[in-house]
């Protein structure tokens, strides 16, 4: 009995041991075909298949009427799998004429234990299929096996940018390195919106080499957000060519146009010259690849007496017709201050020494107001401070603190020298008098449309009253003067229309030495006068010989302001300029007039 019960439970141990073999198996089996499933599946897969990433095209950026400034089109880089190559240097003396790329290029790329190398980068669809038609044709007249035949060249999908309008928006616009990500300009601040999203397909794997036309997408590429600037193609090909034109015959360091519509902040043109090629940017300069309008500043010289006048105007120590004794020179603290030419002491009105440009008339105005309150209003028109355009790179600008002032500053900011602005900074300043005293930001974009087309506005431009409305009219008459027989521009005159403006010949800061050496050229105006509609702004840096704003930057002005107003069509106000008096004598011959003139 003993042996038996013995033998009974070994029987049952051997039945438990089998019963639990098989549930684990079975368990195992389940994990296998439903848990794991995929993965094991996944192995499988990869081991005949591999997956790369889909690149994906990035969103344009257009004009305001959208027409591509910047796009993506499609592009094939040339890879190769090296262990394929079966004589290299015979191989690459029948490929390298089909790509045009030197034999020793050619043979060095594709010699070596390498699975994958590149060949030829980004190119032409067009020169893969005539490098696989060649390379089909050299073929077939070998075996099917043959080590003649020439195989290890495979296409990978991607994309290239492209600039239609080439050098035409080059500093504002940008261009992309050769990753694909936003280099400068704007296709560097914005590469997050403008990228799209990269997609995957899979591909089968010959023996480690990609198999043409096994290709299959796993997941589409998302194409990037397309961008709609302010800017209008014809009126920045305006733009440009004046420009150019100006800094070429000047033998100038540079040059910037902007037009600006003042109400809404939005930049109709951005042009600056020099400028190059975005398409080509290998032997660019990083200098040449700058934006002048944000990332300059320099002293604005007589342009910066708007300001002056409009603060002193606005705290009522002045009116547009208060008289003023004008020296040629007038000493300050321990320096003497000079107007640009010698004359006998004058009696200017207040419209007087802004048509004429006197320093030392406009010296005697801020004197009217604290240097706190004269400080007060250069920061509330933007001095020191960005604009909010959003342009990579800007600059504030330089506004010392009050307490870094000596005996010399006030008066030296009085007309426009001891601080520096940006020429977008300038040009705001400027469409806050012709927009009734209101700052508005500006902007270069219109909005934003996704991969489907459907457009997203910007968001509104931010705005602060910096003066009144009386005192903006005010100013903008006595600026129609600058452009008048009797004022320093008038070359910026344009016939049917009122023009308001003011030129500067101001003297330019040196870096290499840290002292005044050259001048910046410089018109800033708007139109019509009385109610304006536009205002553009020409900077020249460091013209040679002749320099004064008004010879050089008017002309510029009234050639560029001309287009728009027509192009835009902005009829004439056919109203009537009625000038105010620039010196004593014509203001006592005006109020005469004035008092037997009937009501």
């Amino acid at each position: 009995m003993g042996n038996f019960s013995l033998a009974h439970n070994r029987i049952r141990i051997l039945i438990f041991i089998v019963a639990l073999a098989m549930f684990l198996f079975g368990l195992r089996l389940v994990q296998v075909q439903a848990v794991q499933a995929g993965d094991y599946r996944n192995r499988a897969v990869n081991e005949m298949e591999n997956t790369k990433s889909l690149q994906a095209p990035r969103g344009e950026i257009t004009d305001v009427n959208g027409v591509a400034f910047a796009r993506s089109v499609a592009a094939t880089s040339i890879v190769v799998d090296q262990t394929q190559i079966t004589n290299p240097a015979r191989v690459a003396k029948f490929i390298a004429p089909i790509l045009m790329l030197p034999v020793a290029q050619v043979q060095a790329s594709i010699t070596g234990k390498r699975k994958w190398n590149m060949v030829y980068q980004n190119a032409q669809p067009a020169l893969w299929q005539k490098l696989t038609q060649s390379i089909a044709q050299f073929n077939s007249q070998y075996p099917a096996m043959s080590p003649e035949r020439i195989i290890g060249f495979f296409p990978e999908r991607g994309y290239i940018r492209e600039y239609p309008s080439g050098s035409l928006v080059a500093s504002l616009v940008g261009f992309v390195n050769h990753a694909g990500i936003g280099a400068t300009g704007l296709e560097s601040s914005m590469n997050s919106t403008i990228s799209g999203i990269d997609g995957k397909y899979s591909f089968a794997n010959g023996y480690g080499a990609e198999i043409p036309g096994s290709q299959s997408e796993i997941f589409p590429a998302q194409t990037g957000t397309t961008v709609r600037l302010t800017i209008d193609r014809d009126v920045q090909w305006v733009a440009s060519k004046a420009i150019s034109e100006v800094v070429k015959a000047s033998h100038a360091l540079s040059g910037t146009v902007i037009v600006m519509d003042p109400k809404t902040g939005e930049i109709l043109a951005h042009a600056t010259a020099p400028t190059f090629d975005p398409n080509n940017t290998s032997r660019v300069s990083l200098v040449a690849m700058r934006n002048p309008s944000v990332e300059d500043v320099y002293e604005p010289g007589s342009t910066g007496k708007i300001m002056t006048m409009a603060a002193v105007i606005e705290e009522k120590k002045v009116t547009p017709e208060t008289v003023f004794t004008v020296p040629y020179a007038l000493k300050r603290s321990d320096k003497v201050f000079h107007d640009h030419d010698k004359h006998v002491t004058q009696r200017l009105t207040t419209t007087g020494i802004l048509a004429l440009s006197s320093n030392t008339g406009a010296i005697q105005v801020e004197e009217l107001i604290s240097h706190k309150t004269f400080y007060d209003y250069l920061t509330k028109f933007g001095v020191g401070s960005k604009t909010g355009s959003g342009l990579p790179g800007e600059s504030r600008g330089i506004l010392p603190k009050i307490a870094d002032w000596s005996g010399t500053s006030a008066p030296t900011m009085a007309f426009g020298q001891g601080y520096s602005v940006t020429a977008m900074q300038a040009t705001s300043i400027f469409a806050t008098i012709a927009n009734d005293g209101v700052r508005v930001s500006p902007t270069v974009i219109a909005g934003t449309s996704d991969a489907s087309g459907n457009f997203t506005p910007a968001a509104g431009r931010t705005s602060q009253r910096v003066i009144s409305s009386e005192t903006a009219q005010k100013v903008r008459l006595m600026m129609e003067s600058v452009v008048s027989a009797g004022g320093t521009a008038p070359s910026a005159a344009i016939a049917g229309y009122r023009v308001a403006g003011k030129t500067a010949t101001a003297q330019r800061i040196d870096d290499t030495c840290g002292c005044y050496r050259g001048y910046t050229a410089s018109f800033i105006g708007f139109a019509p006068a009385d109610k304006p509609a536009y205002v553009i702004s020409v900077t020249i840096q460091d013209p040679q010989g002749m320099h004064w704003g008004g010879v050089l930057g008017g002309p510029v002005f009234k050639k560029v302001m001309s287009f728009v107003l027509q192009s835009r069509h902005i009829a004439p106000t056919n109203t009537t300029f009625a000038p105010v008096p620039l010196n004593e004598k014509a203001l006592v011959r005006k109020r005469a007039q004035d008092a037997t003139t009937p009501d």
